[in-house]
């Protein structure tokens, strides 16, 4: 692993339906150069990817996911399936993604990063949303690396505030987390930027009883921006 990557400008647009999620992006993202935030549908970003939080199988059956389905039509779940069969065995592990083409021309690409296991898990204990988006971005990196300028914008929505139950604030720093320990570290592989993640956020606080999680944007030290 190598730090302080140098990346070409990539175009972030964040966008909920959620007033809530939107709110509480607007307050973790203050500062955060090159995002713009609005509430609005995913599907109405003139952008060269979405992103689409699912489960470990792809299977687009809730949520953004099956609105992204309904709109791009059933062949991209057998995209999504049929990248992750062979790239990961059938099993996509949260803190990962696959890239595949949409089928559109707006967008070229959706990527499609597991939140949770299985459908409708309640994930709002644990760092999946960090490690999604981390994964999210990790992804276009590739992408970009096999195909320079292919994605140079995309949109997000709040990943885990719905299906995963995630609370709108808790949601909103653990992505802007996810964005930014990506972008201060350049990862080879998604196992290190799980286990990488994992390491910088093991300080998390949890109330007694794990029935609550206070997360805060993590402070950076200068030796690793």
């Amino acid at each position: 692993m190598t730090e302080s990557r140098v990346q070409s400008p990539l175009k972030v647009v964040l966008t909920d339906i959620d007033a809530d999620v939107v709110e509480a992006w607007r307050a973790a993202f203050a500062g955060t150069p090159g995002i713009e935030i609005r509430r609005g549908s995913i599907l109405d970003e003139k952008v060269d990817a979405w992103v689409t939080p699912t489960n470990s199988r792809g299977r687009m059956d809730g949520g953004v996911d099956a609105v992204i389905k309904r709109h791009l039509g059933a062949g991209i779940q057998l995209r999504v399936q049929r990248a992750i069969r062979d790239r990961f065995s059938g099993h996509l592990p949260v803190g990962s993604a696959v890239c595949v083409p949409s089928g559109a021309v707006v967008p070229a690409f959706l990527i499609s990063t597991p939140t949770m296991e299985s459908s409708s898990e309640n994930v709002r204990e644990t760092l999946n949303v960090a490690l999604a988006c981390a994964a999210a971005f990790q992804a276009i990196h590739r992408q970009n690396k096999e195909a320079p300028g292919s994605i140079e914008s995309v949109a997000l929505v709040g990943m885990g505030a719905r299906t995963g139950r995630v609370p709108a604030r808790v949601c909103a720093n653990l992505m802007w987390t996810g964005y930014t320990l990506f972008n201060d570290y350049s990862f080879d592989d998604y196992d290190e930027l799980r286990s990488t993640i994992t390491a910088q956020l093991d300080d998390i606080d949890m109330v007694p009883g794990g029935r609550r999680v206070r997360i805060e944007p993590p402070k950076r030290s200068a030796s690793r921006r």
